[in-house]
């Protein structure tokens, strides 16, 4: 399996300043502009987006630029329906994005970067069900700030738990994820914790810097406002809990990354799969049953 490179100088420099930025109050000024509905603003915004990134409009519902109300709503914008095929497997990719890393969860730690790990239950918040992702697997996927941003099921399962996580706020780049110790159980997060056929399974939603909110489909959004205390967020009713694979779970309103948790026994990651590969929502993840 390819290896993703190790930490430089470069990267450390980068990251550095990181720790002394008001993370969160630039958050939130993120989060008043990208939704700003003023038309000469929000025409520059996404003018600008598309001058640097390289976006693919043609995928999107609305292929205009002048149909979006704001930034935002161009950023999070939806897909056509035929954007995204599911493919016939038990574990599909939840978003578009990149491999940060993959592997197994042993002795309760997950695998950041060389030379760096971070314990599932800090990156959960909860303790007490301390080895039901003991040998299981995770998939940490970066997505760059051109990826389409919704998050979809991996595959079929009924919502057990829904968190906020409030922490602080570093890029979840690659440069930053590899110098900075236990970067995604320090981030501010929402988990959504699933029964599936297979056991449990864990979609971790990490904010990032400049991330203005994320949300999940049953209670909008999430953050911010900002939170000093971590919390359990309710459950919608029962009739509402369960989601189909593929269905959409949440979104990220500006760029982050996603943590895929599955249990001892699931189907393992397909060989193929390394850390850099790109990934598009609804592409298999596993070699099947």
């Amino acid at each position: 399996m390819r290896q993703a490179p190790p930490p430089t100088l470069g990267d450390y420099c980068r990251a550095l300043p990181q720790h002394l930025l008001p993370q969160h109050a630039l958050s939130r000024l993120v989060h008043a502009v990208t939704r700003s509905r003023r038309p000469w603003l929000r025409k520059r915004l996404i003018d600008g987006f598309l001058n640097r990134f390289p976006v693919e409009l043609s995928e999107a519902e609305r292929e205009n630029p002048g149909d979006y109300d704001s930034f935002n709503d161009f950023f999070s914008r939806a897909l056509k329906p035929d954007a995204r095929p599911l493919a016939n497997a038990p574990v599909l990719s939840p978003v578009d994005g990149r491999i940060s890393q993959l592997g197994q969860i042993s002795a309760g730690r997950l695998f950041q970067a060389k030379r760096r790990w971070y314990r599932f239950e800090e990156l959960l918040g909860r303790s007490g069900r301390q080895t039901d992702f003991e040998n299981g697997r995770f998939c940490t996927i970066y997505l760059a700030p051109h990826n389409y941003h919704r998050i979809h099921m991996p595959m079929s399962g009924q919502l057990t738990a829904l968190r906020h996580l409030p922490g602080r706020l570093f890029s979840v780049n690659p440069a930053t994820t590899r110098v900075i110790p236990g970067l995604f159980a320090r981030n501010e997060r929402v988990v959504a914790e699933f029964d599936t056929k297979y056991g449990p399974m864990a979609v971790v939603m990490v904010g990032a810097l400049l991330v203005g909110s994320i949300e999940t489909v049953w209670t909008g959004e999430i953050t911010p406002p900002t939170r000093l205390q971590a919390r359990e967020l309710p459950l919608p009713p029962a009739s509402q809990r369960a989601l189909a694979q593929g269905a959409e779970l949440g979104r990220f309103n500006m760029g982050s990354t996603v943590i895929l948790m599955l249990p001892e026994g699931a189907p393992a990651f397909d060989r193929r799969l390394y850390p850099t590969a790109a990934l598009r929502m609804g592409q298999a993840l596993v070699q099947g049953d």
